[in-house]
């Protein structure tokens, strides 16, 4: 066991992961994205907003995701000491950390190109996608505190790791659309010169549906195939979260879509597709163990049973 500091650090980085992403899509949504012009200052000769008659609210809740921006940044780093302090040996988990670190910075100049290139749609949807493969590593890394220092082996059947695999592949293909549906859409990221991609947004709806059905019926797949293997009960009760929120994802999206893509919908779905991320990773990482306790001898031999 290690000092419960080093969870609760771990647990904090994961859930400051997932709000940049809220934060960040509220800036998109309320038309806020150049609301500082500039980067990495706010306005030209300064790192905050400057107040004048003609001030709006969208350089404060810009400037507001910046600062976030700098406590994930401070969390991240906070991370690899915590690591470090009690859990020096155990080098998956500080491998983990410092790609959290990294990404994280890289996230920063990201979101300065973004700024600089107007809102670019492919920018933006890189600034998302780089969010979901930072909650994706957060996620591992708080798994694999608890986990101890042993060769990972199977507790399911391959078909159903592949099967897995293959949801978690189908996810990014999901979320891939999602961007491309959002920089398609009227929530551009500027309130005065949106900036879009040229595709038809009903089209791109359509697809995006079309994959997220695909996603879904793996999704119940993988809850049935470990319902049914002795010894997957963790790796269940993941996958069983995936199909919660997932449902939940599905009434959100099509409510959204039908109500003319309402601010708060919208921003739910975001908030969504993060829970999405950090679910499916449990399940896809919980189909291999390393307490010898969870592990069947035979895993690769198992079959599915009643």
């Amino acid at each position: 066991m290690t000092s419960p500091w080093l969870r609760r650090t771990l647990i904090t980085n994961l859930v400051l992961q997932v709000l940049i992403v809220v934060t960040g899509g509220l800036v998109r949504l309320s038309g806020s994205g150049l609301g500082c012009p500039t980067w990495p200052r706010c306005e030209t000769g300064s790192f905050t907003p400057v107040i004048h008659d003609a001030i709006t609210f969208h350089p404060f809740i810009e400037f507001g995701n910046r600062l976030l921006s700098m406590v994930v940044g401070f969390v991240a780093l906070l991370t690899i000491w915590a690591v470090w302090r009690w859990a020096r040996d155990r080098k998956p988990m500080m491998g983990l950390a410092l790609g959290i670190l990294g990404i994280t910075i890289g996230q920063g100049v990201l979101g300065g190109i973004t700024v600089l290139t107007g809102l670019h749609p492919t920018t933006v949807m890189a600034h998302f996608l780089v969010s979901m493969t930072l909650i994706v590593l957060s996620t591992a890394l708080v798994l694999r505190e608890r986990e101890p220092d042993v060769p990972a082996r199977p507790v399911v059947p391959l078909i159903v790791r592949q099967l897995g695999l293959a949801t978690g592949a189908v996810l990014a293909v999901v979320l891939v659309l999602g961007t491309v549906v959002t920089g398609s859409g009227p929530h551009s990221g500027d309130a005065e010169e949106p900036a879009r991609f040229g595709f038809d947004p009903r089209t791109i709806s359509w697809l995006h549906a079309d994959a997220v059905m695909l996603f879904m019926g793996l999704v119940v797949a993988m809850v049935v195939a470990t319902s049914l293997i002795a010894g997957a009960a963790r790796s269940r009760g993941w996958w069983g979260a995936v199909l919660l929120v997932s449902l939940g994802q599905g009434v959100i999206g099509y409510t959204q879509y039908l109500t003319g893509l309402p601010e708060i919908l919208v921003l739910l779905h975001m908030l969504g597709a993060a829970a999405l991320t950090v679910t499916v990773t449990g399940g896809l990482l919980t189909l291999w163990a390393r307490d010898p306790a969870r592990v069947d001898p035979a895993p690769a031999e198992q079959t599915l049973s009643a």
